[in-house]
């Protein structure tokens, strides 16, 4: 493992107190992410001491103009120096693009760069705008604080994305998220080199844009949120400043109830309101009435005409077929005609795709639509599991991966970035590490080892998006359910396949996290303030357990399934405990680890840093248990807190060695946590078995493995738990 402290941990890391408490000053080193495709690190640096020169050559335009002045801002916010030159010497910046590209802002936009950086400044030169805005991300992230200031680290830098399509899926319907919200994350977007933002505008649980052809899906299914159709051109326009593509899915013919609530003529079986949570992710459009296919046209082409994208995302995922076979008309129409249900929704995709050629629209949907034939020009987007990229590579459609990204399940970010677009070749891995990069995952979300691909089915394979459901995520809790791991997420679609090391990203990710929130990102601050919310009177003990805790996995949080199961009901659960507070990626937790093999590799002047880590760890029990006899609110993490200081206990005894017996205790404390880690490790493990109380789970347990595993006592060896590390 690379050595956490050499990524510019000298960087002012406000967010970070804990984190950087046990970190000494930088040493040289860039945390960039994504990974150039080239990259060579020069001798010198350039100190920041002023604003920034550019110097022109090629094209220039508005939408570089004003690139430019969001780099100067944000070098300001990272360097700690004024942005606009007042006769100081500042950086100069040369910048070179060399055509206006008639492709920007389309899959075949050109984003290759090169940039160098010596102690005269930086040149950036770009086959096209999106390539000058990819280099300015990362000319941004070569900025170093170090105690005589800040400096803009010396490369060389060859880069150019492996894949056309890096998207970013926001579903916006079950949760609605404000335009500003939205803006946050395509600057975020913008900054880690992803270039899709697809928004799941509709749903069971709303229907978030203006219609003026149908006024009652704002009146009615919105339930009172919605984009305006002005709101939605300024979105358009700020993410196409930003080189970053919208696209917008509809989703039908199933999850329709929202729609089907506003236009109930046209829904296959009943709906009406208040919502019933049955029958929220069932009902579906008949597609066998002319007036609602004509609805649906009529629809789609209004909300065509507000997204230039030349891809129009449908859905068509889940159709319930009872849905269709339980409604006596259908079912005597389906068999006056010999269709199935999947033929059945064959011709709807068949009509659909007709209806958004004719406006010059390139169909998108889920990867359920191969169940049936359907032209080849439908781009798929592949879920469920390698085996329906094989299948759709192979009929010939375009593929955009999303399966191994749901971020709503939980799992942290090296669980998604051990998944490769083009897996199951796991591009050169072992086919054991192959394995262990689907592990978290069973259907619908595997590895299928038969499913080979040829190179042409790989070409067909246009890129990947990382997808967050937000059936339990509010517009608060968006930024941390987000980032860092989509970052991670954007290294993976643009970073050459042999980037794969997961002890660097677990460096960077921290590192890249802070400049993110140098940089608007609201992740710690939004959950600082949850967090004064549920225990106002002392917040400490609380986000010290969370420092070191992450929220179970799988959907286990969202209990939908298993023994602890939650039966829905109309009104939702508040989404304000301490598991939604909770980060999935911890870097005090990840940094512990790393700190614990360096000290049994023999470094043991981090004895004493281990050693007030764990006695904190463990005293915070106690001072939680206080807090929670005047605040009920966190009685339900008493005993993740108590597991917590447990943990830390065995860690102490395994450093400390004491003549009383300890293994037996620790052994027994360790087995307690891997068994509730083992509990959600698959979407099959939380059908069949109940979840820890308080939803959370220990992160500092691959550590406490390590220590005690280390001690020099006769005894059985633990199984090291690397699904937490």
């Amino acid at each position: 493992m690379p050595d956490i402290r050499r990524f510019r941990s000298g960087l002012p890391l406000v967010f970070m107190a804990g984190l950087c408490a046990h970190m000494p000053a930088a040493v040289a080193g860039s945390a960039l992410m994504p990974q150039p495709r080239a990259y060579h690190l020069q001798s010198g640096a350039m100190p920041l001491t002023g604003g920034v020169v550019v110097e022109w050559q090629g094209m220039r335009s508005a939408l570089l103009d004003h690139a430019v002045e969001r780099f100067t801002q944000r070098l300001a916010a990272l360097s700690g120096r004024d942005a606009a030159p007042v006769g100081r010497p500042g950086l100069t910046l040369r910048i070179h693009c060399l055509a206006r590209d008639a492709d920007m802002l389309s899959i075949h936009m050109h984003e290759h760069y090169t940039l160098r950086t010596d102690t005269q400044g930086a040149t950036l030169e770009a086959d096209g705008p999106a390539g000058v805005l990819r280099g300015l991300a990362t000319l941004l992230q070569l900025v170093e604080r170090r105690d005589g200031g800040p400096v803009l680290d010396a490369v060389g830098i060859d880069d150019a994305p492996r894949f056309a399509w890096r998207g970013l899926l926001v579903d916006v319907s079950r949760h609605f998220m404000s335009l500003a919200a939205l803006e946050r994350q395509l600057d975020m977007m913008e900054l880690t080199k992803l270039n899709v933002l697809h928004l799941h505008l509709s749903d069971g649980q709303g229907f978030r844009v203006e219609s003026r052809l149908y006024p009652r899906l704002q009146q009615v299914a919105s339930h009172g949120q919605y984009y305006t159709q002005r709101q939605i051109r300024e979105l358009v326009a700020y993410a196409a400043q930003r080189g970053i593509r919208i696209v917008p899915e509809f989703d039908t013919p199933g999850h329709s109830y929202a729609l089907l609530l506003a236009y109930p003529q046209y829904a296959a079986q009943p709906v009406a309101a208040p919502m019933d949570p049955k029958r929220v992710v069932r009902a579906a459009i008949d597609p066998t009435s002319p007036q609602a296919r004509d609805f649906i046209a009529r629809l789609y082409h209004e909300m065509a005409g507000l997204f230039p994208d030349a891809y129009f995302h449908v859905g068509g995922d889940e159709v319930r077929p009872d849905e269709w076979t339980g409604n006596p008309r259908i079912n005597a129409w389906m068999q006056q005609h010999g269709y199935t249900t999947a033929a059945l929704q064959a011709m709807y995709t068949q009509h659909v795709h007709d209806m958004l050629t004719r406006d010059g629209k390139i169909m998108m949907g889920w990867d359920e639509l191969l169940d049936a034939p359907i032209p080849a020009s439908i781009m798929i987007e592949s879920w469920r599991g390698s085996r329906y990229t094989a299948a759709a590579t192979q009929a010939g459609h375009p593929v955009v991966v999303s399966s191994g990204y749901y971020l709503d399940l939980l799992l942290p970010a090296v669980a998604h970035y051990r998944v490769d677009p083009l897996d199951p070749q796991g591009n050169g891995l072992p086919p054991d590490q192959v394995a262990q990069a689907h592990a978290p995952f069973l259907e619908p979300f595997a590895l299928d080892p038969a499913a080979r691909m040829t190179p042409a089915q790989d070409a067909r394979v246009m890129g990947a998006e990382t997808a967050l459901w937000t059936e339990i995520v509010t517009e608060e809790m968006l930024d941390n359910r987000l980032w860092p791991r989509a970052a991670a997420l954007a290294e993976r679609f643009w970073s050459p396949a042999s980037v794969r090391d997961e002890a660097s990203l677990a460096a960077r990710l921290p590192v890249v996290q802070a400049e993110l929130e140098l940089l608007g990102n609201r992740a710690t601050a939004d959950r600082a303030r949850m967090m004064a919310r549920l225990v106002p009177d002392d917040v400490t003990p609380l986000a010290t357990l969370l420092s070191v805790t992450s929220p179970v996995r799988n959907y286990a949080h969202n209990h939908v399934f298993g023994p602890s199961r939650v039966t829905p009901t109309a009104d939702p659960r508040p989404l304000d405990r301490a598991a939604d507070i909770a980060a999935t990626d911890n870097a005090q937790a990840t940094l512990f680890y790393h700190d614990v093999l360096s000290y049994l590799a023999g470094q043991k002047d981090l004895a004493a840093s281990l050693h007030a880590r764990l006695e904190n760890w463990r005293g915070n029990d106690i001072r939680l248990r206080r807090l929670a006899q005047r605040d009920p609110s966190v009685a339900e993490v008493l005993p993740a807190s108590a597991l917590l200081a447990q943990l830390a206990q065995a860690g102490l005894d395994a450093m400390d060695r004491p003549a009383t017996s300890w293994r037996e205790r620790a052994e027994a404390v360790v087995a307690t946590a891997q068994g509730q880690s083992a509990a959600s490790a698959s979407m099959l493990a939380v059908r069949g078995h109940a979840q820890p109380a308080g939803d959370l789970l220990p992160d500092i347990t691959p550590g406490i493995v390590a220590l005690v595993q280390a001690a020099p006592t006769p005894g059985k060896v633990l199984q090291q738990d690397v699904g937490q590390q």
